[in-house]
């Protein structure tokens, strides 16, 4: 159903959510007047996203949830950004930020506490400052994340913005930096503005995110001047030298360099002080005088950033956690399990339709057994519904757990109701799985992954298709969708002729794919569209990347232990030996791209590079651009794959994993002397 009621297919009704979510964007982003509320464009973003999840066939690159922002006006000059100005993934409440935390120390593999920094979230304009040598040379807004607006000349007439950097007692400024910030109008002076505007007969401004944007993105400057326009900087892009080693360290150096820093943001503080200040700043947020809407949480150590990563909208270190989720109450129906294509069995509670912040929902994820058990969900329950961090609706507890005749406490099956197989829990895995890789909701899920647009984009290949085409026998494995003949198809239930070519068709053209694309579609567990793209760049060749050992895969920057184990052990197993076989053998072509010229001369050749410290004459960006020059790979992390570790001063953990693991330590001189033929 749609917000209006009106019944829609999930391809309908995803185009109308993305057109409209692109029309909010533009208005937002761009002409900064919304006509929707934070919490209904949060309503339907988190609708298109749940689409998409549940129809991978639906999701395309250029949606709304895979990009950022909106693109420039045509009025402004334009610049890219050095780094790609990411957006936020949203948390609402309480559960989903222990759920982010529990999967960052998961994937980090930590046991014991993260540090983070906890700051609250403007609502204001991000923007760019990049200074040369101490002085503002450029300013952008974030645009579409990868080129923004060049409002440089506006951004000089804010008070807060400094023209020059100070410089800090016994450190040189650094000859490039990328400060990153927000605009924004603090209250009192939105409410003057707003009184000056209408004593002159102009219209208010709705807030002051509004006022501040449209301030900021003025074509006459000294327009921006008269605006009362505030400014803190909240993190770094790009720099010609080394950052401290965390996020405060950072906050502290961007205000010794005279930028200003959030005094309301609270930085090294545990997971237990992070939410007593979420709290704090729900209950506090009328008391200070700029609007906020959230907080956001980061993990505080830059090592971990690196090693989390990012998707390709944003960072997997930090979550905005969003104020008052919007929440709805009704009856669970009944408990069903969904069973997804790693055999993951999950509880999914069937709703008696309810509208949640304008959409209407009738199904919501119970997560997993120790998620059921916990909230003790059973059916008939009455409950509260959110549309919260998840992309599908949750719930979000029990409103009348007392109630008499209640049934006894729903428990997991231990087999899978979709083939009668054994489900078990593996390792440390809170997910039970059913053990049949042939179960026919795993293969049509893995199908329904294989053919999604993210994937090799087999058009018309939906789910109702794919449920025939396990069903009736004709498809196990995604090598079977390239024998379907037209006649097949036409012989199925509500296809004809017309179609079924066209579907065949379809998956001719699915042939020739990219490798990242094809990488992806294998549905190798943590292997993402973002890792695949990473594989790809860094190997080139399917070839390459199925030899690919687990110490080949760690030394690859935004690639870790687990990711790696991953991808090893499905290149190593017969189940993924005969996909990768079978797909070949069926005529799929990977457009392999050719290797950067590499140089076979010198001991630098084909061997992997840390970078580590501060250098006394280069920056760690130069020497990576001659390491790679020479033939040389250049990782993020210390790995047994690591050939050297060139460690400057105040070298930090990345030294001491060396060392550890009898990895070649030199300093800049000894890396010079090889890249010139004299070393080792």
């Amino acid at each position: 159903m749609d917000t209006h009621g009106a019944p829609q297919d999930p391809a309908g009704r995803a185009r109308q959510l993305a057109q409209e979510i692109r029309e909010h964007n533009y208005r937002y982003y761009v002409l900064d007047a919304p006509v929707i509320t934070d919490q209904e464009y949060d309503a339907l973003f988190q609708e298109l996203l749940a689409l998409e999840t549940r129809h991978p066939e639906l999701a395309d690159p250029a949606s709304p949830t895979r990009t950022v922002g909106a693109p420039p006006l045509d009025k402004f000059d334009t610049a890219p950004h050095t780094l790609p100005m990411l957006s936020l993934d949203n948390a609402f409440g309480e559960a989903d930020v222990r759920a982010f935390d529990e999967r960052v120390r998961r994937a980090a593999r930590l046991s014991g506490p993260v540090p983070y920094t906890a700051e609250p979230k403007m609502d204001g304009l991000a923007v760019e400052l990049v200074y040369e040598n101490g002085r503002l040379v450029l300013a952008l807004t974030r645009g579409d994340g990868v080129t923004g607006e060049v409002v440089t000349a506006n951004a000089r007439t804010v008070r807060k913005v400094p023209q020059t950097l100070h410089a800090p007692e016994g450190l040189p400024l650094p000859e490039r930096l990328e400060v990153r910030g927000e605009v924004f109008m603090r209250k009192p002076g939105f409410l003057k503005l707003n009184r000056n505007r209408e004593a002159m007969g102009l219209p208010a401004f709705a807030n002051p995110r509004n006022a501040a944007a449209g301030s900021l993105r003025q074509l006459d400057s000294s327009v921006t001047a008269k605006r009362p326009l505030d400014f803190f900087a909240y993190g770094i892009g790009q720099a010609s030298r080394p950052l401290p080693e965390t996020h405060s360290g950072v906050l502290g150096l961007l205000s010794s360099l005279g930028l200003p820093v959030n005094p309301d943001i609270r930085a090294g503080i545990g997971l237990e002080d992070a939410l007593a200040y979420y709290r704090e700043l729900h209950a506090r947020r009328q008391d200070f005088d700029y609007d906020m809407d959230g907080m956001v949480l980061k993990a505080d150590s830059l090592a971990l950033q690196e090693t989390l990563g990012t998707t390709s909208r944003s960072p997997r270190w930090a979550v905005a956690v969003k104020f008052e989720a919007v929440q709805a109450q009704t009856r669970v129906r009944e408990i069903e399990i969904s069973v997804g294509r790693t055999g993951a069995l999950t509880p999914v509670a069937l709703l008696e339709p309810v509208e949640v912040g304008g959409v209407t929902v009738a199904r919501a994820t119970l997560h997993n057994a120790d998620e059921v058990r916990r909230k003790d969900v059973r059916p008939g329950d009455t409950v509260l519904v959110q549309r919260a961090g998840d992309v599908i609706p949750e719930v979000a507890g029990v409103l009348d757990p007392e109630r008499p005749g209640r049934p006894a406490p729903f428990e997991m099956p231990l087999v899978c109701p979709a083939c009668g197989s054994d489900a078990a829990r593996t390792g440390e895995e809170v997910v039970l799985r059913c053990v049949n890789p042939l179960c026919p909701a795993q293969v049509k899920e893995r199908i329904r992954h294989f053919a999604s647009k993210a994937a090799l984009d087999i058009e018309g290949m939906g789910d109702k298709l794919i449920a025939q085409l396990v069903d009736k026998g004709l498809a196990s494995t995604p090598v079977d969708l390239f024998s379907l003949t037209a006649e097949t198809l036409a012989a199925l239930d509500r296809m004809g002729k017309k179609s079924a070519q066209n579907i065949v068709d379809a998956i001719d053209r699915a042939k020739e794919t990219r490798l990242a694309r094809f990488l992806h579609a294998l549905g190798i567990r943590n292997v993402g569209e973002h890792v695949a793209e990473v594989l790809a760049d860094h190997f080139k060749t399917l070839e390459r990347t199925r030899r690919a050992t687990v110490e080949e895969l760690t030394s690859i920057y935004e690639v870790g232990e687990i990711v790696a184990a991953s991808v090893a052990e499905f290149f190593a197993s017969p189940e993924g030996g005969r996909l990768v076989d079978g797909l070949l053998e069926k005529g799929v072509r990977i457009r392999e791209e050719e290797k950067p010229a590499v140089s076979k001369q010198g001991a630098a050749a084909g061997k992997t590079f840390v970078l580590t410290g501060t250098l006394p004459a280069m920056t760690r960006e130069e020497a990576a651009e001659k390491i790679k020059a020479a033939g040389g790979r250049v990782a993020g992390s210390v790995s047994k794959a690591t050939h050297y570790v060139v460690a400057g001063e105040k070298a930090g953990s990345k030294l001491d994993k060396a060392r550890a693991l009898g990895v070649t330590v030199m300093d800049e001189a000894g890396l010079l002397k090889m890249l010139e033929g004299q070393g080792e």
